[in-house]
């Protein structure tokens, strides 16, 4: 498989915490999803991949090439796509505006750009409020705005980090089924805690705990974890208790679960 992300020996520290610790990953086409408690290190993850923040060691290379090279750095940014957990945006603006803002800055050819931007609104469910001020709108409005902003550009590379905040269960649902059409082309990494989103959109599910692998395989297979004697206390359904033991043999100590997936594949 080829991969559009990978990271090998991966190491990010926030002053004296490690949020990620030699962390050897790579992704490719599909939809993956990102679990783990908070503070495991998913979104320290995210942001080395969007190229927001630098790691403190490791190797880093996104579409094809080492993100420390500037010029290579430069030339993914307008092939990826980012939501941030923390989304900034201008509330004056339109959703219009701001979409095709994010379309500039990564700089889409104006005569593609306008029909991306209402492409984008679309998908979302915005095209009858794409004319309105973003301050008018509801927090998960807000949020399909920042989807629309990272899907504009029609990204190789996509990365979410918790896209569903804010939504309603349609508009979930809704979501999921946006993200296994983008996840058919490109590569989509998901970190979310909802594992329920995972079940129904990710190909692939990666679960970080304390800054290490702790799961690697589908969710499938993380469900059949769930299914096992003992974990019937561990959550509501087979794909929580398979994420609560998982997690749970990682503290213990064990070997990251891979389920026939290989951790740096």
């Amino acid at each position: 498989m080829n991969s559009a992300a990978s990271v090998r020996k991966l190491t990010v520290r926030h002053r004296r915490t490690t949020a990620l610790d030699a962390v050897d990953l790579a992704f490719g086409t599909g939809v993956h999803g990102l679990l783990g408690p908070n503070g495991a290190g998913k979104t320290s993850l995210i942001r080395v991949l969007a190229t927001v923040a630098p790691p403190t060691s490791g190797r880093v290379e996104l579409l094809g090439g080492d993100v420390s090279a500037p010029a290579h750095r430069t030339a993914v940014r307008r092939r990826l796509g980012y939501l941030p957990q923390e989304f900034g945006y201008y509330p004056g603006f339109t959703v219009r505006e701001f979409v095709a803002y994010v379309a500039w800055l990564k700089e889409m050819p104006r005569a593609a750009a306008s029909a991306a931007v209402e492409g984008a609104v679309a998908r979302v469910g915005l095209t009858d409020r794409i004319d309105a001020k973003i301050r008018t709108l509801s927090g998960g409005m807000v949020r399909r705005v920042g989807i629309a902003q990272a899907i504009v550009n029609d990204p190789d590379l996509l990365l979410l980090d918790e896209p569903t905040a804010g939504l309603d269960p349609e508009q979930r649902v809704d979501f999921r089924a946006l993200l296994r059409e983008l996840g058919r082309d490109a590569t989509v990494i998901v970190s979310t805690h909802l594992v329920e989103d995972v079940a129904a959109a990710c190909t692939e599910v990666t679960l970080i705990g304390a800054g290490r692998v702790a799961y690697r395989g589908t969710p499938h297979a993380l469900a059949a974890l769930g299914e096992e004697a003992g974990a019937e206390d561990f959550g509501d359904n087979p794909i929580e208790r398979g994420y609560a033991v998982a997690l749970r043999r990682h503290r213990s100590g064990a070997a990251p679960t891979t389920s026939g997936w290989s951790v740096t594949r």
